[in-house]
């Protein structure tokens, strides 16, 4: 696992980064480091808000650390893609939503490809967590991955929630049956 203090901002209008003296980068990869865990132990962390977007979500201890953060208080939010989640046998969206967590489904896109949590934005503790990584056991177990965690930006938190929130709006709540 790789850990730096890096120096940047981010101005999403210009789609540029510049150079900034807060912002904390850790990267770790997989099957050799534990990025679930760590996944789980940043969403523990985190405070207010959880937003997430999913491609594929497998992994069961992620979405228990979803779950349980609702569960103590957390807004937890979820937009995952249609396809995938329609099609999985084994996928932990409709059981996050069973345990109360809001969740869309966006089918607007061939694949809602994203992998992303936007942790506590518009804070100082602010994380963006991205990268190659499928909240899946087989992204875990199986695959070379790669994420990202990307702390104390709140501008760079903060343009990844706006880009969260412009996909919930052609989004569609998933129904539990």
């Amino acid at each position: 696992m790789c850990f730096a203090s890096a120096a940047f901002a981010f101005d999403p209008g210009a789609g540029k980064s510049a150079v900034s003296s807060s912002a904390t980068v850790k990267a770790v990869f997989t099957p050799q480091d534990d990025v679930a865990g760590q996944i789980a132990d940043a969403v523990r962390h985190a405070r207010r808000q959880i937003l997430v977007q999913a491609f594929s979500f497998t992994h069961d201890g992620i979405a228990q650390s979803l779950i349980d953060a609702h569960k103590r208080g957390v807004e937890v939010k979820l937009i995952a893609d249609r396809e995938q989640t329609e099609k999985m046998d084994h996928g932990q969206v409709p059981r996050i939503a069973a345990a109360g967590v809001p969740v869309w489904l966006d089918g607007e896109h061939q694949s809602a490809h994203n992998k992303v949590m936007v942790i506590d934005a518009g804070t100082p503790a602010a994380m963006v967590i991205t990268g190659s990584f499928n909240f899946t056991k087989a992204a875990q177990y199986k695959n070379a991955e790669n994420v990202v965690f990307l702390g104390s930006s709140e501008q760079l938190a903060d343009a990844y929630a706006r880009n969260w929130q412009s996909h919930l709006v052609h989004s569609q709540p998933l129904r539990i049956h």
